[in-house]
């Protein structure tokens, strides 16, 4: 994580570079500047505390990490981070970095009057309690991805995908990374009290959630001195307005957007609905700053009917494919079928049906061979997927949907609905190389024995219905180029 350079904005990397060549412009100037760019504020502070040697305490703010480091140091680190354009920035870390925004946001609107004083302490916790998360995002935005769609849109078991996905639970592994990065206090104990602490935090929610009259909310906490101190520390709200940035990703209305919005509204001790008020007008100012194609903020479902839900892209069926790639498609079937065969060898054949298939629509295929000796089948082509499939011995014995497929030339389409009964059924090394729900197998035999099998997918997500044609098509196509190569010397 510490060797990633995050990609700034050039805007705003011109912008920085300009300010730091102007004497003219204070430390205090340059610091507002930064603030168009999350990452530009985690890489100075890094910077910052790293130099440091351990001997200060950590950064508290961007002005002071400027003053620490100096223009001359910082104009280095500046030259050393990507200048790039925004739509050039993976979508998964622009997506994280604008929740982080919109935190901040939500940070000003409830609590910068309230806590003045503390004002640029609660600003730089909230725009940087999901940084651990940026460089992941960065290095790998499929995972975090797959994390969201699963965890938030599914439903699943938090503690079972980070546990398939990272080999760790995402709240430790962000702990880890503020302490060794030196983050502001106040992130850490954020993360703390989510690991830690989470029997207070059931407290106080309990209080808010039973009575909705803020002087009986706090009559309620005042009985509990040692939990009323614990809530009302200031650090908390980084925390609070975090939860309401990331909660309001899913939907304005869920139990868990909600949980927040009463934690929040106990915490300012006002009644639910002008907390609501001032949440969603923190929201509509945030999407006006912050907001750009490619990425979703909340703001927009202020505008919806109020059940309404966002449908992320995993959720969603791929696009069918487009006018030029099935024209290509056609040409690539058309090669298959040809009479006598033009193929020289094997290679030349599962090549050709490699690139019809992916012309269909198909984003990750792995065509398989059968070696019926060794009991297994043996990667013969692949796309889209890891380049160490290509030496993998996928063994069929101990699989009762291969020896089904291998029994006869049959299909198989995994969707969400049977792809717990399906998958457990399938070997680990295949199953590995298609994250997601949905994918389609299907066995090709030539005069009447199965030699092949192939496996495809879209990302993981909804097949299209189009896709999913052509790709029986291509079998057939693929059955008949295989029968017509067995003839080619008769």
């Amino acid at each position: 994580m510490d060797s990633l350079a995050l990609p700034v904005p050039a805007v705003a990397h011109a912008k920085v570079h300009a300010a730091l060549d102007d004497s003219r412009i204070s430390l205090r100037e340059i610091a507002d500047l930064m603030q168009d760019s999350p990452a530009l504020v985690l890489s100075v502070l890094r910077e910052a505390n790293l130099h440091s040697g351990g001997l200060a305490e950590p950064a508290e703010s961007l002005e002071v990490a400027l003053n620490r480091l100096g223009l001359a140091r910082t104009g280095i680190l500046l030259r050393r981070l990507p200048s790039v354009e925004l739509q050039s920035i993976p979508v998964a870390l622009r997506q994280l970095q604008l929740i982080s925004q919109h935190a901040a946001q939500q940070a000003h609107g409830l609590f910068a009057n309230q806590l003045g004083r503390l004002w640029q302490d609660i600003h730089l916790g909230s725009l940087l309690f999901l940084a651990p998360l940026w460089p992941m995002a960065l290095a790998h935005p499929k995972l975090l991805e797959e994390w969201e769609l699963r965890v938030i849109h599914k439903g699943e078991s938090a503690k079972v995908v980070e546990k398939s996905l990272f080999g760790v639970r995402l709240l430790r592994l962000c702990q880890a990374l503020a302490q060794h990065w030196q983050l502001p206090i106040w992130v850490t104990q954020g993360y703390t009290l989510l690991i830690a602490e989470q029997r207070n935090l059931v407290k106080v929610l309990r209080i808010a959630h039973e009575n909705d009259d803020p002087h009986k909310q706090q009559q309620q906490l005042d009985d509990d001195l040692p939990l009323r101190r614990w809530f009302n520390q200031p650090a908390n709200t980084i925390l609070l307005a975090n939860g309401l940035a990331l909660s309001a990703q899913q939907g304005w209305n869920t139990p868990h957007n909600l949980r927040w919005q009463l934690l929040t509204s106990l915490y300012l001790q006002q009644p639910l609905d002008d907390l609501q008020r001032q949440v969603h007008q923190s929201a509509a100012t945030s999407a006006r700053q912050h907001a750009s194609p490619g990425v979703w903020h909340p703001a927009e479902a202020l505008l919806w009917p109020w059940d309404a839900r966002r449908v992320p892209d995993g959720l969603l069926p791929a696009p069918p494919p487009s006018a030029e790639a099935l024209h290509a498609w056609r040409k690539h079937c058309s090669d298959l079928l040809a009479e006598p065969s033009i193929f020289t060898n094997a290679m030349h054949l599962t090549t050709c049906a490699r690139e019809a298939l992916l012309a269909s629509g198909m984003q990750r295929v792995v065509i398989l061979m059968i070696d019926r000796k060794a009991d297994c089948l043996r990667v013969h082509q692949t796309a889209g997927v890891d380049k160490a499939a290509a030496s993998l011995l996928v063994p069929y014995k101990e699989s009762t949907v291969l020896q089904r497929l291998l029994a006869q030339a049959t299909q198989l389409r995994l969707t969400a609905s049977n792809n717990a009964q399906f998958s457990a059924l399938l070997p680990s090394q295949l199953r590995s190389l298609f994250s997601g729900e949905n994918l389609v197998i299907r066995s090709l035999a030539c005069n009447g024995r199965v030699l092949m099998v192939v496996v495809a997918d879209q990302g993981g997500g909804p097949l299209s219905e189009v896709t999913v044609q052509a790709f029986g098509k291509t079998g057939q196509c693929i059955e008949r180029a295989l029968t017509t190569f067995s003839h080619r010397n008769g």
